[in-house]
């Protein structure tokens, strides 16, 4: 149930081209009881005009959420842009963001049981080109906490629908140059079909619904720009 009546304080996370647009990555505001996710933007707005020219989705307390949501008192909230598309190694499932190079042969090994047929691997690289322009180098930053709730959640799903051994998906942060990998999946299997099929389904849905952005370095001092689209969270 929403307050009854007075002002309330959340926090909002900012993240890509809403931390550009208010300079700061964390910050509490007031609203008034009562207020909506999206209520919430437009306030900001009227600060911050450039905030309503860019279009985003919403989460409340870490989970994707609806613009028509109520908002309470010490709530989290992010206002989501485009995105870009640890423990042990005996865990079943496993995502890891961290800073510099991916290691694919290492999460095969963590992956691969003498149970399996099947180990598959995807790594998606830095290409040298995009719409026209030549790339010199992408960057990536996470919203990580709600990063690592939603894979778990899709790590999940996968396990019920495919029959996999183990899986593993590591996502790097921070710039990776043109040729180096930013994102490696690995999945193990007793059949190759279980292993492809998984392999895709992790890959496409972390590319549609977990919160990571990624920034394109233009070649030629052409400057550099958000790219994505919005995150599109199963229903």
């Amino acid at each position: 149930m929403p307050d009854s009546a007075g002002p309330i304080h959340v926090t909002l996370r900012c993240f890509a081209a809403v931390r550009d647009i208010l300079d700061t990555d964390t910050v509490t505001v007031e609203i008034e009881a009562g207020t909506t996710a999206r209520g919430m933007l437009e306030k900001l707005g009227q600060q911050h005009p450039a905030l309503l020219r860019v279009p985003v989705a919403f989460a409340v307390n870490r989970d994707y959420a609806r613009a028509d949501s109520v908002l309470s008192d010490g709530d989290e909230v992010a206002f989501i842009p485009p995105i870009s598309g640890g423990s042990g190694a005996q865990d079943l499932y496993r995502f890891d963001l961290t800073e510099g190079e991916l290691d694919p042969r290492a999460l095969e090994q963590e992956c691969r049981t003498d149970r399996d047929g099947a180990v598959v691997t995807f790594a998606g690289t830095t290409r040298d080109h995009n719409e026209g322009a030549q790339v010199l180098s992408l960057s990536y930053e996470a919203y990580t906490e709600m990063a690592q709730r939603v894979m778990c959640v899709l790590f999940e799903e996968a396990v019920k629908r495919f029959p996999i051994t183990r899986a593993r998906v590591a996502h790097r942060l921070g710039e990776v140059p043109v040729g180096e990998a930013s994102v490696i999946v690995v999945v193990a299997s007793a059949h190759r079909g279980p292993a492809f099929e998984a392999c895709r389904f992790l890959m496409d849905r972390l590319k549609d619904e977990v919160p990571i952005w990624k920034r394109e370095k233009l070649c030629d001092g052409a400057g550099e720009r958000w790219i994505g689209d919005l995150p599109k969270p199963a229903t």
